[in-house]
């Protein structure tokens, strides 16, 4: 189509005349709302930059000789790490004649490995790196896995809270309509007492007369 033929309709629609693929002979171009176009393009990488996961080595520092309050609180901070998709870069460290005890780093690094097991696996095995030794531990669940699953336990308690706070004001409201009806039962029973009462003194009336 000549180029002039394009622009004659672009401009009849009230649309743009878009070159798709400029290296193609002829040109190809195409009729579009550029600007609806670059905004669902925009919307799209956001929505993937939102999806897109990026892995993460934490790191976490032992000594040889760890206490046992130290320890676990360690763990728990591996555990996290895991639990996230993130792979977490243990390194132990020694200090003076620990360096001639790198047994006991190794035994360190087996132990939490074993009490994490559940969660990640060895990606790389304890090695010596000058007076460090390092071992990596990766995650079992994907990146992505583990940040859907956050994001639903957010919207959990989140749907949770919202349940809590308007479950109160569902019991007054319920409280309310069944003192109304109560009250109103109360008024009806009034009305026909009085009415009863009134069709008796009639009647006594009428008795007197005759």
């Amino acid at each position: 189509m000549p180029l002039a033929k394009a622009l004659e309709l672009a401009q009849e629609y009230d649309l743009d005349l878009v070159e798709v693929a400029a290296t193609a002979r002829p040109p190809v171009c195409k009729l579009m709302d550029y600007g609806k176009f670059k905004y669902e393009s925009a919307m799209k990488a956001r929505e993937a930059r939102k999806n897109q996961a990026h892995t993460v080595i934490k790191e976490m520092k032992l000594r040889p000789k760890i206490d046992p309050h130290d320890y676990d609180t360690k763990k728990g901070h591996v555990v996290r790490f895991l639990k996230q998709g993130d792979k977490v870069k243990i390194t132990i460290m020694f200090r003076g004649r620990e360096q001639s005890r790198p047994e006991l780093g190794f035994r360190l690094l087996q132990r939490l490995a074993n009490d994490v097991q559940d969660l990640g696996f060895v990606e790389s095995s304890a090695k010596q790196d000058g007076r460090n030794m390092i071992m990596v531990l990766g995650p079992h669940k994907k990146k992505t896995e583990a940040m859907a699953e956050a994001r639903a336990a957010q919207d959990a308690r989140k749907a949770e809270r919202q349940g809590r706070a308007s479950g109160p004001a569902a019991t007054s409201e319920d409280d309310a309509a069944a003192a109304e009806t109560t009250e109103a039962d109360a008024t009806q029973d009034q009305a026909e007492a009085g009415a009863d009462a009134a069709a008796a003194e009639q009647a006594a009336e009428v008795a007197q007369d005759a």
